[in-house]
């Protein structure tokens, strides 16, 4: 196996963990999955016409931005999981808290991005933190960010309420408190591209199988008329298109 030069994680533990990541991967589409939620053939219609595209080439598109929607939560799995080979009192509970240390008193809650909370979710996340430091006067509680607008480690403040134990921590600051190393999130950044070739040619992955504009065919071989039939083939005048 190849040498990643982590020092934080072991080379097979840092490969397995982007291995089962991957396997969670959204590969595939179907015209069933596509049109899971009634696809809009209007929109669909106006971003050919506006941005000069194919019919085709905005499905492709669309395929696309369906499957992304999907694997944009296994990053989620990617980011927390991670965690499970920290040791050192480091545990990712079945719920409550992202990433739990009750010898340090450690709870940190995850979001993949800074502005990803509405106020209602931001809300939940805080009062939870809030209860937390109520029944254990040790606690720090962190809402950490893997793209954060900076790199932070501060309080937390939210409705104009702040504690000192409740902090705002961007992903890179967290990995130095988890790992005890302060360049471990950038080593892991700058090693991930040769980690994921590792593991994409090991499982033989790296092709998106996509059916659904034969699918589409299958229906009529015009692809608009297909496309509106899928959304509007019980109104009126559409049993003639």
């Amino acid at each position: 196996m190849r040498n990643y030069d982590l020092g934080f994680i072991s080379n097979e533990c840092i490969f397995n963990h982007v291995k089962d990541t991957v396997a969670l991967y959204r590969t595939h589409i179907n015209l069933s999955e596509f049109n899971k939620n009634i696809i809009d053939p209007i929109k669909l219609t106006f971003d050919a016409k506006i941005y000069g595209k194919s019919l085709d080439e905005i499905i492709e598109s669309e395929c696309i931005r369906q499957i992304d929607k999907t694997n944009t939560n296994h990053i989620g799995y990617f980011h927390q999981n991670l965690f499970r080979y920290a040791g050192n009192g480091w545990v990712i509970p079945e719920t409550g808290f992202d990433v739990i240390n009750d010898e340090l008193h450690i709870y940190a809650e995850l979001k993949n991005k800074h502005n990803t909370m509405n106020s209602r979710a931001a809300d939940s996340v805080y009062r939870h933190m809030q209860n937390k430091i109520l029944h254990d006067d040790k606690a720090t509680c962190m809402l950490v960010e893997v793209i954060a607008t900076k790199s932070r480690n501060d309080k937390w403040f939210y409705d104009n309420l702040s504690h000192e134990k409740i902090r705002r921590v961007s992903i890179d600051k967290f990995y130095g408190i988890v790992f005890n190393d302060e360049l471990a999130f950038f080593k892991l950044c700058k090693a991930l591209p040769l980690i994921l070739d590792d593991v994409v040619s090991d499982m033989q992955r790296g092709h998106i199988r996509n059916s659904v504009y034969d699918e589409l065919q299958n229906l009529s071989p015009d692809t608009f008329k297909s496309l509106y039939l899928l959304a509007f083939k019980t109104y009126e005048g559409f049993q003639n298109f």
